[in-house]
């Protein structure tokens, strides 16, 4: 498939995980990205993955700390310059952290929320002139399933999801008769490094048997954590079609994405 081939695309959280997937996945289909993270090894790690792949010439990396206003504005409009427009964001930059809610304090509540949901909204404000002068432009935000579905010492995070989900419907109406879409991703069971890295957020009192719900129900060999998870390729794929011409009549809703585990 080329379904990106004269399309210009920005993806945020590209150094790892889902980001990264994405940005192979969509440089795999024609697309010109620019791939950001605030981890410059983790970008120079996605470039060694196109050239093996053979799409590194479509490719860009910058630096962009999404929870920074500055930050973001001068990485949009680089990105904007070196494209030469903008027809799709993937908003896939966030961060995770666990805690009882009643030790959560206000410090990591306001730090998830300015990474995941403020950092959403900054990144999508200052790309909108583009996107929208490109008369077919595409948001694909990152929720969750704690976004809708309990997950236990994560409620800093789920507020945070659920505010991108809301913040994306809004979006959607907003700006559809300007040919904006705007949808949202909701993975969960996905093995990415946030992943791997949770059993080490949760509280040393953590009880295990909160999370007997949360796991797929189709078959997959990978995991993290000793539970069993679907791969970051497989959100890749569901949004390359959400941001291609086969998600044209898809805009103001989320998709879930894992292998049945809230089914």
């Amino acid at each position: 498939m080329n379904r990106f081939a004269d399309r210009r695309i920005l993806v945020t959280g590209a150094a790892s995980g889902i980001g990264r997937a994405t940005a192979l996945r969509l440089l795999r289909e024609g697309g010109r990205v620019v791939a950001a993270d605030i981890a410059e090894e983790g970008l120079a790690e996605t470039r060694g993955h196109a050239e093996q792949a053979d799409v590194a010439d479509l490719l860009t990396t910058r630096v962009v700390d999404i929870g920074d206003e500055g930050s973001v504005t001068s990485g949009i409009r680089d990105a904007v310059a070196e494209l030469g427009g903008l027809d799709v964001l993937v908003n896939a930059a966030g961060m995770l952290r666990a805690a009882h809610t009643h030790e959560t304090s206000l410090q990591l509540w306001n730090r998830i929320i300015a990474v995941n949901l403020t950092g959403t909204f900054l990144m999508t404000r200052q790309a909108l002139p583009a996107l929208l002068e490109s008369g077919r432009g595409v948001v694909v935000n990152f929720s969750f399933t704690s976004a809708t579905f309990a997950h236990p010492y994560m409620a800093a995070y789920a507020a945070s999801k659920g505010g991108i989900q809301s913040f994306t419907h809004a979006l959607a109406l907003e700006y559809a008769k300007q040919g904006l879409r705007a949808v949202c991703v909701a993975p969960g069971s996905i093995k990415t490094g946030i992943t791997d890295a949770t059993p080490g957020y949760l509280p040393e009192d953590t009880d295990w048997s909160l999370f007997t719900k949360l796991s797929p129900v189709l078959r997959t060999d990978l995991e993290s954590g000793g539970a069993a998870m679907g791969g970051p390729e497989t959100v890749a794929g569901v949004i390359a079609m959400l941001a291609s011409e086969d998600g044209a009549f898809v805009t103001g809703t989320e998709i879930r994405i894992d292998g049945g585990t809230h089914a």
